[in-house]
């Protein structure tokens, strides 16, 4: 079926809620699951969409999502081996196996923010389900991760065979609950956004500041060394989600280990909760959105 002509379609016959009718928690979750499932095809055909656009955007395209976290890699290469001469075994797959995905939740988040208050003009015109616009721009995520992973294979082939190991199977699997973690922020910020405008400006710098104080640049034994002096700070930082999901990243990558999956699974469950907030709280602030923008 030709996605074009159908996305029309799916946005005449939708269903929309009404503000008289208040489903409450329970009832939101099972509607915006029919909806994402009745539209899964609209949103595809979105996330296709964003994709195109961003290609033609730039001279590059999509390439860019395999020369910036190069571009990145080669700039904090220099910073920490050069400037700060710490010694990291082989520092460039150490750092690139965190700037990637770090990226896709950056780049993730971004785009959901601006996903709904950036059709306004869709929206006034036509009914339909709202949802489906974080979730196509979410969904376009996976497709430039995936992008990215292909310096990481290059770089495993070229440069470090050595590590090279079965424990890359586990990459899909810290995809999955990094997703489903980007998908609950992004839905609360979305909906945030439509009624409060500053909250793309204030994304930025705090984004800035999680990636210092998640293990990027550095490892789990810095932040060891860190709680033999500040212990408080360093259990901060190791309840920080990314910590978990990054270190996981590395294991799996870098070190040829299996990721701590205890870890994985207490992240897991607090990104369903997160995921089970944001659809709730996005359902309930959906009627007005045509409104306020």
């Amino acid at each position: 079926m030709d996605m074009p002509q159908e996305a029309p379609a799916a946005f005449r016959t939708s269903a929309f809620r009404t503000s008289a009718a208040r489903p409450g928690p329970l009832g939101l979750v099972a509607e915006a699951l029919h909806e994402v499932r009745s539209r899964h095809r609209l949103i595809r055909y979105l996330a296709q969409a964003d994709l195109k656009k961003k290609g033609t955007d730039t001279l590059f395209g999509n390439v860019w999502w395999i020369l910036d976290p190069l571009l990145q890699m080669a700039v904090y290469v220099i910073l920490v081996t050069l400037i700060f001469q710490r010694s990291v075994p082989d520092y460039p797959l150490f750092v690139f196996a965190a700037i990637l995905p770090w990226k896709w939740f950056t780049t993730a988040i971004g785009d959901a923010i601006a996903s709904v208050s950036g059709q306004d003009r869709l929206i006034k015109q036509i009914k339909f389900p709202k949802i489906v616009l974080p979730s196509a721009v979410m969904l376009a995520g996976i497709a430039q991760f995936a992008f990215g992973l292909i310096p990481l294979a290059a770089m495993l082939v070229l440069m470090y065979p050595a590590r090279i190991s079965p424990m890359l199977v586990f990459i899909p699997v810290v995809a999955a609950v990094q997703f489903v973690f980007t998908v609950g922020l992004g839905l609360l910020l979305a909906a945030v956004n439509v009624f409060f405008r500053d909250v793309g400006i204030l994304a930025r710098h705090v984004l800035r500041l999680w990636f210092y104080l998640s293990p990027a640049l550095y490892g789990a034994a810095v932040v060891a060394e860190v709680g033999d002096s500040q212990p408080i700070i360093a259990t901060l930082m190791r309840l920080n989600p990314f910590y978990t999901i990054l270190e996981s990243y590395r294991q799996a990558i870098y070190d040829g280990a299996v990721p701590d999956l205890a870890a994985l699974a207490v992240v897991l469950i607090g990104s369903v909760g997160l995921l089970l907030v944001g659809v709730v709280f996005f359902k309930r602030l959906e009627p007005a959105f045509a409104k306020v923008l």
